[in-house]
């Protein structure tokens, strides 16, 4: 935590200044301001419906706010397209698992290299010559733990080794900022362990966003944690000013932590 104080001062890598999102008359997102320091872990938390995946979607390009600015390294990203924020240097894993299941977990990864070199649409017939391309697959078949399962069709892995291959994918883009969407979602507690020392080793030098519900893991893994209910965010602190916020126990944590 030391290290992202020091960089409090400096200006924040992504920032959110009065972001509003709105489908008709029903508002989702309801002015939220948020600054996120770089190289911290900074955990959103909230009640269901609370707008944390919609909050995702505005920052990743796959919605544009109704108002407000959304800046990455000081430049506006809203109203960008999710290709083009990917490209300034920012990434998002979904809630679904979202691979090839039919092609190899090497041809994943594979994948993932080709788009952030731009050889996507050159894909199979080219792709054998890329040496370059090929020795950063297996590199980051290594660091996802995955060597083992190089040739295993990605349909084939356990469901966490499927989330761990989806964060390889989003990695693969090499971001600055990673945004991962309730990546522990469906794991048994071995798993869910297992998942978390591969966040904290594969984001060491990176900017990460989470939202999870598992309290345990928030409190373990970021450095910050900001609390959004019903489209705002009524707190934001470290794991402990947060777990002894009265107004975030009344409004979401409850008894589900013990403080």
């Amino acid at each position: 935590m030391s290290q992202v104080r020091q960089r409090a001062a400096s200006a924040p890598i992504l920032q959110l200044s009065g972001v509003h999102k709105s489908f008709g008359e029903t508002q989702i997102i309801r002015g939220v301001d948020l600054s996120i320091i770089e190289g911290e872990r900074h955990a959103i938390i909230g009640p269901n419906g609370a707008g944390k995946s919609t909050l995702f979607h505005l920052i990743s390009g796959q919605l544009q706010p109704t108002s407000g600015t959304i800046t990455l390294q000081g430049r506006e990203i809203q109203g960008k397209t999710p290709r083009a924020i990917n490209q300034m240097g920012l990434a998002r894993s979904f809630q679904i698992t979202n691979i090839f299941p039919g092609h190899s977990v090497f041809e994943n990864l594979r994948f993932g290299l080709l788009r952030r070199y731009g050889l996507q649409y050159n894909f199979w017939s080219r792709v054998n010559q890329a040496r370059q391309i090929t020795r950063e697959t297996e590199q980051l078949l290594d660091e996802l733990r995955l060597l083992r399962a190089r040739d295993v069709l990605a349909g084939e892995l356990s469901y966490s080794e499927q989330r761990s291959l989806e964060i390889g994918m989003t990695l693969a883009s090499d971001p600055k900022v990673v945004l991962l969407d309730e990546p522990m979602a469906g794991m048994s507690r071995e798993e869910t362990d297992y998942t978390v020392g591969l966040i904290r080793e594969l984001t060491a030098t990176r900017t990460l966003m989470i939202v999870e519900h598992d309290m345990d893991v928030v409190f373990s893994l970021s450095d910050r944690v900001s609390v959004l209910v019903y489209g705002q965010i009524i707190a934001t602190g470290t794991p402990d000013e947060i777990r002894n916020n009265q107004q975030v126990q009344e409004a979401y944590l409850g008894t589900e932590v013990s403080v």
